[in-house]
């Protein structure tokens, strides 16, 4: 079993950071400008539970299994079995200018959820931390899930070795 662990980077830190403060802002002018303290309470809930919500999705590290990738979160485990991987390949970073949010976090301790390729029109699944070394994992099934690795080429030749694949090279 191999282990590979996401690590951040200052973009990812700065756009967290960046969020706290306008929620902080938030609260503050609701604070001064509002009359009474529901509204405030209201807001203070909501943001905590869509801030808890959104940190039990963050992805802390990927396993390469005998029987296949296993990319965990905090409370999300998505598996995906060697014997589905249609292919697997490095994305550069112009390949990902089309792939935009659909209900996912977009900096906020990383990048994941679902998002949207305008480019090809398909819905992908995105578990990263920082937005470079994307690979993309097409299954069986035609869904794509894209992650981040700093050691891509060393991932991929696992998978290729552990699945038998062969690169996918019409791309």
């Amino acid at each position: 079993m191999f282990e590979y662990r996401y690590t951040t980077d200052n973009k990812t830190r700065y756009l967290t950071a960046i969020h706290f403060m306008v929620f902080a802002v938030i609260a503050a002018a609701l604070c001064l400008l509002v009359d009474g303290g529901y509204i405030l309470a209201w807001f203070i809930s909501i943001v905590i539970a869509v801030i808890a919500l959104m940190a039990l999705s963050i992805p802390r590290r990927i396993l390469l299994s005998d029987d296949g990738i296993e990319i965990c979160c905090i409370s999300d485990y998505t598996h995906i079995a060697y014997k589905e991987v249609a292919a697997i390949r490095e994305v550069t970073d112009e390949e990902m200018r089309y792939i935009m949010p659909i209900f996912a976090a977009s900096g906020f301790f990383g990048y994941y959820g679902s998002f949207i390729d305008f480019k090809s029109w398909d819905f992908v699944k995105i578990y990263a931390s920082k937005w470079s070394n994307f690979i993309e994992i097409t299954d069986i099934y035609e869904d794509k899930y894209y992650i981040s690795c700093d050691q891509s080429e060393e991932l991929i030749g696992r998978v290729l070795n552990y699945a038998s694949l062969k690169p996918n090279e019409d791309e």
